[in-house]
């Protein structure tokens, strides 16, 4: 087999040479999908990468709780903010395997400083908010328990909020005004960056939920948008969202039967959504990119086609010296896979480069695993053979009389 094998690689380039141009045309069809596979499957990793590291920071034991809309005689009502910070209180002291947990609720205001103004997201914050949410500050303080119970008109802005009010000027002590009332800058927050879900968290600012309730979005006494938990460990945030779906349920006065009017959600389910997500679009965009290999089969079998039709006198001569119609075949099928071979390789080297540029751009890290290697080039030879079996079929089953008297 070896020694057949080999003379058909040899025919099979200097076939190819003799038609360069129309080799090349041929094999820019697969190096395309190649090379569109390699950066698809690599910039799904990359960006895979990036959102899971993102939500990795949260904490793997956050747990949120939102008010959702309830069915009322078959029929969805709006969603009603029933969360109060005395749910917190009574989750804290009664659900053994919650450590922390935070009110929050949020709203959007014009900040006004002198001649600047600018729109961000307040946000009113529970005194664990800083535990529960990992956020520290880098200038001034966090908020003090007088500061809660006096609904003091105090702020933290995030750094994105200061550049733009402040630019590089000192905002501890100075006032912003929201609406009608001046606020105090106390501190200034940590930058994050973006989070997993897109948004800047630097644009933002804090205040006390009694203060965003009392002057920025007014609310019935205690009532929230949002409850923030973190469970004690890792491994009880099972447990934790099973205590704290069971105390809501007794406060809220909510049947077992019925559906309730919140819903809790941790960072296990909002990571295990994200994999789906990106699986699922990595799979759409390998499949759009499949399509160009196809479209590259096509052009093997092609000029396949058009090779076997030029050389239908070498053909006969070879049949009528003693080759097997094996022969022919192997001959024919080895070119295409060939062909289809440099266009894979090229390709993938293509798509590592593009990759290693994209990477130096944007500082991500893009890896394709080597199993991605291995598939692009299996599946380069596979395209060879299935759309290289017709036209090689073909010249195998020319008839050497036939063919002898082709000019």
């Amino acid at each position: 087999m070896r020694m057949i094998f080999i003379p058909a690689v040899r025919i099979s380039f200097r076939a190819l040479w003799k038609a360069k141009v129309r080799a090349a045309l041929t094999v820019l069809g697969i190096l395309i999908g190649v090379a569109a596979v390699v950066i698809v499957v690599a910039l799904g990793n990359a960006v895979r990468g990036q959102v899971m590291d993102q939500i990795a920071t949260l904490g793997a034991n956050t747990i949120y709780i939102f008010p959702q809309d309830t069915r009322s005689s078959g029929a969805r009502t709006q969603p009603r903010p029933r969360l109060t910070e005395e749910d917190a209180a009574a989750i804290l002291q009664e659900a053994t395997s919650v450590a922390a947990i935070t009110p929050q609720s949020t709203t959007r205001a014009q900040l006004v400083v002198g001649d600047r103004n600018y729109s961000t997201s307040v946000l009113g914050v529970g005194d664990s908010f800083f535990t529960v949410m990992g956020f520290d500050v880098s200038e001034g303080s966090t908020f003090s328990a007088t500061d809660f119970r006096t609904k003091a008109k105090v702020v933290i802005l995030g750094e994105t909020v200061k550049r733009e009010l402040f630019g590089s000027g000192a905002p501890i002590g100075e006032y912003i005004r929201i609406g009608k009332y001046p606020f105090r800058v106390i501190g200034v927050l940590k930058s994050k960056g973006q989070s997993p879900f897109g948004e800047d968290q630097d644009d933002r600012i804090l205040t006390p939920i009694g203060t965003f309730r009392a002057r920025l979005l007014p609310s019935p006494p205690g009532r929230v948008q949002m409850l923030i938990a973190q469970a004690s460990s890792d491994l009880t945030v099972d447990q934790a969202v099973r205590q704290i779906e069971q105390l809501l349920r007794q406060r809220h006065k909510i049947d077992p039967e019925d559906e309730p009017d919140f819903l809790v959600r941790t960072q296990a389910e909002i990571r295990k959504a994200n994999e789906e997500s990106f699986a699922m679009l990595t799979g759409i965009l390998s499949a759009i990119a499949g399509i160009s290999l196809i479209v590259g089969g096509i052009g093997v079998m092609n000029v396949m086609l058009v090779s076997v039709t030029e050389r239908t006198r070498e053909i006969g001569i070879r049949l009528a010296i003693g080759a097997s119609e094996a022969d022919i075949l192997l001959q024919f099928l080895v070119e295409a896979v060939v062909l289809s071979m440099i266009g894979g390789i090229l390709g993938l080297a293509l798509g590592l480069g593009v990759n290693g540029a994209l990477a130096y751009a944007i500082g991500w890290t893009f890896s394709v695993p080597p199993a991605a290697v291995i598939l692009a080039v299996a599946t380069s030879a596979t395209v060879g053979i299935v759309f290289g079996f017709l036209p090689a079929r073909r010249a195998a089953k020319l008839d050497p009389i036939d063919a002898l008297r082709h000019e």
